[in-house]
């Protein structure tokens, strides 16, 4: 299988955390079948290859949002669940109809409503654009 996303991913551990990437900062292979395994649902390229290069690195992990851990994962609603605010008000999740696109786009839901709305990008281009707003924009007014 071809790597399309691992390394734009590995790179986000010296861009923001600024240090080497470890093979601790991410899942291996087996670990995130082993925790497929118990989810019962496949997940799209990019976000296996997330997890290879960022599933073992808490502090991107957790930054702002939570990352759900592979074994976490859930399908609510039609979606592949993956991600929430720290005050669960929205979730993030993939269509399970998309979960064999590479790439597929990204919707969020304001629990309260329940209603899902498209972000209009895929998982990288969601996932790197929150990063350099976590860590970018957002890290000065935290410091203060």
């Amino acid at each position: 299988m071809a790597e399309m996303f691992l390394e734009k991913f590995r790179s986000l551990v010296p861009l923001y955390l600024e240090d080497e990437w470890q093979v601790e900062d991410g899942l291996t292979e087996s670990e995130i079948e082993d925790a497929l395994s118990e989810v019962g649902s496949p997940i799209p390229l990019v976000l296996r290859e997330f997890y290879l290069a960022l599933g073992g690195c808490e502090d991107l992990m957790e930054a702002y949002h939570y990352f759900f851990d592979p074994d976490e994962l859930e399908v609510e609603d039609g979606y592949l669940l993956f991600l929430e605010d720290e005050e669960e008000k929205y979730v993030w999740g993939i269509r399970v109809d998309q979960l064999e696109v590479p790439d597929p786009i990204v919707y969020r839901r304001q629990n309260a409503r329940g209603i899902w709305k498209s972000e209009e990008g895929t998982f990288s281009e969601y996932v790197l654009d929150m990063f350099s707003w976590v860590f970018d924009e957002l890290s000065p007014e935290l410091n203060n």
